[in-house]
């Protein structure tokens, strides 16, 4: 059974349902849930967050983006241009697992992230 140790999700959010659903139907375990309606995280917490994973996976529409924050890290502002949503926050879904942060929705992103294909 897959874990994940964090979600950042909005409620109303059709890509949080969606991404609730596919966890839900994997039988995924989610140890801490933060309402991202109720915490909302600007630029410098968001550049926190994934300056503190080894690895951040971005989803948006079909297109996956992956940052390798050991390797070759990118620079603030294309992180920015990537992980916060048109509100100017964190966008939401965001999981982490382990060192691994997966933003936002894509099916081949989350089956790719739990191993599942």
């Amino acid at each position: 059974m897959p874990s994940i140790d964090w979600l950042y999700h909005r409620k109303r959010c059709v890509s949080c349902q969606r991404a609730r659903e596919f966890l839900e139907a994997n039988a995924c375990t989610v140890r801490d849930q933060t309402d991202a309606t109720k915490d909302r995280r600007g630029p410098n917490q968001a550049l926190e967050l994934v300056k503190s994973a080894k690895k951040v996976i971005v989803a948006r529409g079909k297109k996956v983006v992956t940052f390798d924050m050991v390797k070759d890290p990118p620079d603030d502002q294309t992180l920015l241009a990537h992980v916060l949503g048109p509100s100017g926050y964190l966008r939401a879904p965001t999981l982490r697992r382990g060192q691994t942060l997966l933003i936002g929705y894509s099916d081949a992103a989350y089956r790719q992230f739990f191993g599942l294909e």
